[in-house]
C-alpha cells in the first residue's frame, strides 16, 4: 500500500492507490491498518530492560570494592562476612532496581500524557486522535501551528507555509500546494504539494492524506543519526552530584588511610579494608540521585491527575521557586466558554440570549423578542460571523460541542439563533482565505456568491474600523464618517467595560476578475458593518486561586490580546491588583529601563503580541531574584516560552508549537492548575530536602563514630557488616517513604524560594549538626555504658542505638518547622511500614540465634534498650529543637 513519489501523482491518483477518499478512512479500516503497519512512531534506541537496569546496580565503583570483599573474604575462610555482604549487596540491588524501574515506568508514562494529538478524518467526521495512532491513507487536517505528524501528500491547502528547517536547514518558511509535480525524483525541498513529519505549520491551513509514517517517514529515515537529548539535571542533581564527587575523594582518601595505619597498628587486614570501604559505602550518597528522580516522577505523576502535564522533569524543582505568573485571560482565568451577548449594527444594540453553545435564545430589542431576519444589518452581521469561520458545533450526547476556537464558535451560535444552517454553507463557494494572525488581529475569506466575489473579514474593531471606508446603514453603504468611528469605539469601550470580547464584521465586493487576493487590495476600503460582543465568564475558582498567590508570594501578571478595558474588568473581577495598565501601543513607545520601571505597578498589560511578552519577560528578568512562569498557546509564543523559567502551554487552545516549546501542558487550560502545580512543585521539592537531610545526617554520624574510636585506640563500635546493614537497608525503607510524605499545610503560606540560595549549605550544615548530635549521643551509649560489657555486646548496643535513633530522626524530619512530638505518626502510612519494617529486620540480626554469628550480636536486655530509648529520645528532642533554627527559609 505504500506509494512511491506520490507528489509526482494527481490527487485523485494517490487517494485511489491508498484505498481511501477525502472522508477518511472507517474505524475498523484504521484498525486494521495499525495492526499492519504499527504504530506511527519513530523508535530511535532500544529501550533499557529490567534486567540492564538491575545488572547495573553493580556496575558502581564503590559496590564493585564491595564485591571484591566479599570474594577476598571468601578466599580467607570469614565465609560468614562473605555471605552477608553478597546478600546485603543483593537486596540493595534489589531496592536500586525497584526505584529506578519505577522512574522509568513513571517517565515513560509521562511521555505518553504530553504525546502529541492531531485532527483526522475518520467516517467522515472530524476527530482529534494521538498523532501515534495515525496510520496510512488518513486524511490530517492541519493549520498554523500544528507539527506535521507524518508524511503527508497534500489535497487542499490556503495561504500553507511550512517550516521545514528540521530537514532541509532552510529556516525561511516554505510556501505549499496541492499541485501534482511532472518530475519523478525530486529533492526534498522542492517537494512543494508534500507535508514531512516534524516539520511545523507556520501559516495558512491545510488538508492531506498520509503515504509514510514511523520510521518510514523523511525525518525517521535520519533517525539513527538524531540522538534523543539527556534528561537535564536540576540544580539540585547537580549539586549532589558535585558534593558525592567531593565527599567521595575525602572519605576515600581516610578509608585508605584507615586501612593504612590499621594494618600498621597489627589490626585484621582483612577487617580494616571491609571496614574502609564500608565508611566509603555510607558516607557517599550514590544512591541519592536515583531516589531525586524516583520522587520527581511519583510527584510529576500526581500533577497530571490534576491536570497539569509536566513535559521536562528538571523544571519541577524550578516551579516551587516561582515567584511571577505571568497568564493569558482568555479560557486561562476565564472559561473559554464565549457566548454573544450585545450586538451592535446600524446604530442598534441588540441583546441575545441562550445559554452555552446550544443554537437556541431569542434576540431582543428595546426590551422585546426581534426577528432577526426583518433587520438587513444584523442578518449581515450575523451572516459575516458565520461564514468568516473555521470552526464548527456538533451535537454530542446531548450536549454541544465546538470543534475549533471558542470564539469562532460563539459566532457560529449565534448565527444559526437567527437561522443559519449548514445547508446555507453550500450556496457560498469558498475560493480564498487570508488566516488570523496575532499581528493582523484580523481573517479574511472570500468566497463566490452567484458570480458575485465577497470578501467577508472580521476581526479586533478598532483594526476593522481603520480598514473601513464605508458603513452600512439600512442595508445600504454610505461614506463613515470620523464622528461615526468615535461613536462606535464609544460602542466598544461600553461592551468592554462590561467584560465583553468584541469583534468587528465587514465585507467587501470584489471585482469578477480578480485572481490574486493580497491582503493589501483585499482587506481595504471595507464597509464596515457592525460587531458582535461575547462574554467569557471567570472560572469561578480563579479568585480563590489568586488569593492563595497572594498568600505564597506570587505575583500575577495579566498578559492580553483583547481589549484594555476588557482585561481591566477581569482583572477586576477576578482579584488582580492593578494600579496602571499597559496596551502594545504603550509597549512599542517605552524603553527597556522605562517598563522596568512601570512594572512596579503594572499587572496587566492588553493588545499585546507575541513580541511583546518576551519584552516584558526581559524587564522582569533583569532582577535575578524573579523565577518567572508565562503562559502561550500560539506559534509565536514560543520564544517566550522557552525563556521563561517554566514555559506553560495550553493543551484545549494551544498549538503543537507552544506544545513543543514549553515546559508543561495545561489539560483544562485552567489558571488554577498553575497554582495547583506550584503548590505540588513546593512539596515535592520539600521532600526531596528532607530524605536529603535524612540520608546525609545518618552518614555522618557514623564516620565520626568509627574516625573517633580509632584515634582514641579503643575498639571500634561497629563491624563492617553492620554499617553496610545500617546504610544500605535499614535507612532505605524510611528514606524512600519520605519521598511520598504528605505537603505541609503552611507551604502556600510561604514566600517562594530564592533560588540564588545554596540549598545544599542548609542541608549539609543541619546534616552536621544533627551528625554531630547523633554522634555525641552513640559515643556517650558506646564509651559510658556499652564498654562495660563484652565487646560484641558493646557493639550491638551501638548497633541498635544507631539505627533506632535513624528511625527517631526519620519521625522529626517528617515535617521541617512543627515538632515530631506534635505531628501525628500514622499520617504517613508509608513512613510507618517502613519504620516497622526496619524495626523487624533489625530485630530479626539481634534476637535469632542463627543471625547472632553473623552479624556478632548477642540479645539485649530491658535495661539495655531503656538505656537506648532514653539516651536516643534526648538527642532527638535536641534535634526536633534546633530543627526550625537550622532550617529557616
Amino acid at each position: 500500500m505504500v506509494i512511491q513519489n506520490p507528489y509526482s501523482l494527481s490527487i485523485q491518483e494517490v487517494l485511489s492507490n491508498l484505498g481511501t477518499s477525502k472522508k477518511g478512512l472507517s474505524e475498523e479500516e484504521a484498525k486494521k491498518r495499525i495492526e499492519k503497519h504499527g504504530l506511527n512512531k519513530i523508535i530511535v534506541k532500544k529501550k533499557i530492560t529490567p534486567l540492564k537496569i538491575f545488572f547495573n546496580q553493580f556496575t558502581n565503583f564503590l559496590v564493585l570494592l564491595l564485591i571484591i570483599a566479599s570474594i577476598v573474604s571468601f578466599f580467607l575462610g570469614e565465609l560468614s562476612d562473605a555471605i552477608v555482604i553478597a546478600v546485603i549487596l543483593i537486596l540493595n540491588a534489589v531496592m536500586g532496581f525497584f526505584q529506578e524501574y519505577k522512574a522509568e515506568k513513571a517517565i515513560d508514562a509521562l511521555k505518553e500524557l504530553a504525546s502529541p494529538k492531531a485532527i483526522v478524518i475518520r467516517d467522515g467526521i472530524k476527530k482529534e486522535i494521538p498523532s501515534e495512532q495515525i496510520t496510512i491513507g488518513d486524511i490530517v487536517v492541519f493549520e498554523e501551528g500544528n507539527i506535521v505528524p507524518a508524511d503527508i501528500r497534500i489535497i487542499e491547502s490556503s495561504n500553507l507555509k511550512v517550516d521545514e528547517s528540521i530537514l532541509t536547514g532552510e529556516s525561511t518558511s516554505v510556501s505549499k500546494n496541492s499541485k501534482k509535480l511532472s518530475k519523478q525524483k525530486v529533492d526534498i525541498s522542492d517537494q512543494k504539494n508534500m507535508c514531512f513529519s516534524g516539520t511545523i505549520i507556520t501559516y495558512g491551513k491545510g488538508l492531506g492524506v498520509v503515504v509514510a509514517i514511523g520510521n518510514e517517514t523523511q525525518v525517521g529515515k535520519i533517525s539513527k543519526l538524531i540522538s534523543e537529548a539527556k534528561p537535564k539535571k536540576t540544580i539540585l542533581q547537580q549539586s549532589i552530584d558535585k558534593f558525592s564527587k567531593a565527599v567521595g575523594v575525602i572519605v576515600i582518601f581516610l578509608a585508605i588511610l584507615l586501612f593504612i595505619v590499621g594494618d600498621m597498628i597489627e589490626h585484621n587486614w582483612v577487617e580494616m579494608f571491609i571496614m574502609s570501604i564500608s565508611l566509603a559505602v555510607s558516607a557517599i550518597p550514590e544512591g541519592l540521585p536515583a531516589v531525586i528522580t524516583l520522587t520527581l516522577a511519583i510527584g510529576v505523576q500526581r500533577m497530571s491527575k490534576r491536570n497539569a502535564i509536566v513535559r521536562r522533569l528538571y523544571s519541577v524543582e524550578t516551579l516551587g521557586s516561582v515567584n511571577i505568573i505571568c497568564t493569558d485571560k482568555t479560557g486561562t482565568l476565564t472559561k473559554n466558554e464565549m457566548s454573544v451577548k450585545k450586538i451592535w449594527t446600524n446604530n442598534k444594540i441588540f441583546s441575545v440570549e441562550g445559554v452555552g453553545y446550544e443554537p437556541k435564545g431569542d434576540f431582543i430589542f428595546n426590551g422585546e423578542i426581534f426577528n432577526p431576519s426583518k433587520d438587513f444589518n444584523l442578518k449581515k452581521t450575523l451572516e459575516i460571523g458565520f461564514f468568516c469561520n473555521n470552526s464548527s458545533i456538533v451535537e454530542e450526547e446531548n450536549k454541544w460541542k465546538i470543534i475549533g476556537d471558542p470564539t469562532e464558535g460563539a459566532l457560529i451560535v449565534s448565527a444559526m439563533k437567527a437561522g443559519f444552517n449548514e445547508d446555507d454553507i453550500k450556496k457560498y463557494n469558498l475560493i480564498h482565505e487570508i488566516p488570523f494572525d496575532s499581528e493582523r488581529k484580523r481573517m479574511t475569506k472570500i468566497f463566490s456568491v452567484s458570480g458575485q466575489k465577497t470578501a467577508f473579514v472580521k476581526g479586533a474593531p478598532d483594526i476593522i474600523l481603520e480598514l473601513s471606508n464605508k458603513i452600512l446603514i439600512d442595508g445600504k453603504e454610505k461614506k463613515l464618517t470620523p464622528k461615526q468611528k468615535e461613536e462606535i469605539k464609544k460602542i466598544v469601550d461600553k461592551f468592554a467595560g462590561n467584560a465583553l470580547r468584541v469583534l468587528g464584521m465587514a465585507y467587501k465586493k470584489l471585482p469578477k476578475n480578480m485572481h490574486k487576493f493580497d491582503s493589501e487590495v483585499v482587506e481595504q476600503e471595507l464597509v464596515f458593518v457592525g460587531m458582535q460582543g461575547m462574554i467569557d465568564p471567570p472560572r469561578e475558582e480563579v479568585k480563590e486561586s489568586l488569593e492563595v498567590c497572594k498568600q505564597a508570594g506570587i505575583r500575577v501578571i495579566m498578559i492580553t490580546g483583547d481589549y484594555k478595558k476588557t482585561a481591566e474588568a477581569i482583572a477586576r473581577e477576578v482579584g488582580i491588583e492593578n494600579k496602571r495598565s499597559l496596551t502594545g501601543d504603550d509597549l512599542n513607545q517605552m524603553s527597556a529601563s522605562e517598563l522596568k520601571k512601570a512594572l512596579k505597578e503594572v499587572n496587566v498589560f492588553a493588545r499585546v503580541n507575541p513580541e511583546h511578552k518576551v519584552k516584558i519577560l526581559q524587564a522582569l528578568r533583569d532582577e535575578d531574584k524573579n523565577i518567572i512562569a508565562m503562559t502561550g498557546d500560539g506559534v509565536n509564543d514560543a520564544p517566550a516560552l522557552k525563556n521563561a523559567d517554566i514555559g506553560i502551554s495550553m493543551n484545549i487552545k494551544g498549538t503543537d508549537v507552544a506544545k513543543a516549546a514549553s515546559d508543561m501542558i495545561l489539560v483544562d487550560d485552567n489558571f488554577s492548575t498553575i497554582v495547583k502545580a506550584i503548590e505540588e512543585g513546593r512539596h515535592i521539592f520539600s521532600n526531596i530536602k528532607k530524605f536529603i537531610i535524612f540520608l546525609l545526617t545518618s552518614n555522618f554520624d557514623e564516620i565520626f563514630l568509627v574516625l573517633t574510636a580509632f584515634l582514641l585506640k579503643i575498639p571500634i563500635p561497629f563491624i563492617p557488616i553492620q554499617i553496610l546493614w545500617i546504610n544500605l537497608i535499614t535507612d532505605g525503607f524510611p528514606a524512600l517513604a519520605l519521598g511520598v510524605e504528605r505537603e505541609e499545610k503552611d507551604i502556600m503560606k510561604k514566600q517562594p524560594r530564592d533560588p540564588r540560595k545554596n540549598l545544599l549549605k542548609t542541608i549539609i550544615i543541619f546534616a552536621l549538626v544533627a551528625g554531630l548530635i547523633d554522634f555525641f549521643a552513640t559515643f556517650f551509649v558506646y564509651l559510658y555504658y556499652g564498654l562495660k560489657f563484652p565487646i560484641n555486646k558493646a557493639r550491638t548496643i551501638v548497633f541498635v542505638e544507631s539505627m533506632l535513633l535513624e528511625l527517631f530522626f526519620a519521625f522529626s524530619i517528617r515535617k521541617e518547622k512543627q515538632s515530631m512530638f506534635r505531628t501525628n505518626p500514622f499520617e504517613n502510612l508509608q513512613l510507618f511500614g517502613a519504620v516497622i519494617l526496619s524495626l523487624i529486620l533489625q530485630l530479626f540480626v539481634v534476637y535469632v540465634p542463627f543471625m547472632q554469628p553473623i552479624f556478632k550480636t548477642v540479645s539485649l536486655s530491658g535495661i539495655d534498650w531503656l538505656v537506648i530509648i532514653f539516651v536516643d529520645f534526648t538527642a532527638i528532642t535536641i534535634i526536633d529543637m534546633l530543627k526550625p533554627l537550622l532550617l529557616r527559609d
